[in-house]
């Protein structure tokens, strides 16, 4: 009798914990219900209407409404054929590419100081670099302008790229900070005890290991140069950007259908490089987390 007792008490004991984790699992459901809706409401507020702009460059109409009247790929054609456009893209292409290689070589010594070095004020220096992502575009580019009329330099490309480097730098630094942070300082003293120097060290062991992070900085840089429109703007002179061409062509409803044309190919490719730079990051921090483990 009294085993017996003792088995059901420990089949009890058993079932128990099992019983407690279930009822925590669906109160952990419960709890996570909400924010789960209101993400995919949040997500589909955002991205539902950015869809219609590929739908519609496929609409066999120049007006922008339902129900679509057909299937066409001629505003692609006609967006391919058109000069001012081509030029616009290849200039865009071109600040894009500087800007990203000046940014991500600016960005990188930067985070290598805040992350390797112990400087005074290092805080406040931080949130001082970081202070173009919090102006209002507007201002800036206007400050920009202003500066560049008083020092008497002509507006053109040159002016725009270094408007989006000043706005770019941040972000590379981010980057690569979050690539360096958890970096094994041991591996760089170990090069310098070694024999090698420390600008031999930083080509050696930094930049390899870095790069991840490097060509993440590259591609979100270029990406943000790319899109780009308010500094643009104002900057611009007689050298116009894509995005300036897209803005000037909205008042031509017949070029509607080509603008949503072209929106559509720089939607999809700046998602495409903004993942892949995403992936290339997080890939790096995963294989330096694991190194260090």
């Amino acid at each position: 009798m009294t085993d017996n007792v003792s088995k059901a008490s420990d089949e009890r004991g058993a079932q128990a914990p099992q019983v407690v984790e279930s009822k925590h699992e669906g109160h952990s459901w419960t709890g996570e219900a909400p924010l789960f809706i209101y993400a995919v409401w949040y997500l589909a507020f955002l991205y539902i209407p950015v869809l219609f702009l590929p739908l519609f460059s496929f609409n066999d109409s120049i007006y922008v409404a339902f129900p679509l009247k057909g299937f066409t790929l001629q505003w692609y054609a006609d967006m391919l054929e058109n000069p001012a456009l081509l030029q616009a893209l290849e200039n865009s292409v071109k600040v894009g590419g500087a800007v990203a290689i000046a940014s991500t070589f600016l960005g990188i010594f930067a985070a290598k100081a805040m992350t390797r070095y112990h400087l005074p004020g290092k805080g406040p220096l931080t949130s001082f670099i970081m202070l173009p992502l919090v102006v209002p575009g507007i201002i800036l580019g206007i400050a920009l302008l202003v500066i560049s009329n008083t020092v008497g330099v002509d507006l053109s490309l040159y002016t725009i790229a270094l408007a989006h480097t000043l706005v770019a730098v941040p972000f590379a630094m981010l980057v690569l900070m979050s690539r360096l942070e958890g970096f094994d300082k041991s591996l760089e003293e170990a090069s310098l005890d070694l024999g090698e120097n420390a600008f031999q060290t930083f080509l050696r062991v930094t930049l390899p290991l870095a790069w991840p992070g490097i060509l993440a900085s590259v591609l979100l840089t270029f990406t943000i140069s790319f899109d780009e429109f308010i500094l643009a703007f104002f900057l611009a002179g007689n050298e116009v950007t894509l995005p300036i061409y897209i803005w000037s062509q909205l008042r031509f409803p017949n070029r509607l259908p080509m603008v949503l044309s072209l929106g559509a190919c720089i939607l999809v490719a700046s998602f495409f490089i903004v993942t892949f730079s995403e992936v290339i990051r997080r890939r790096g921090v995963g294989t330096q987390s694991g190194s260090a483990i």
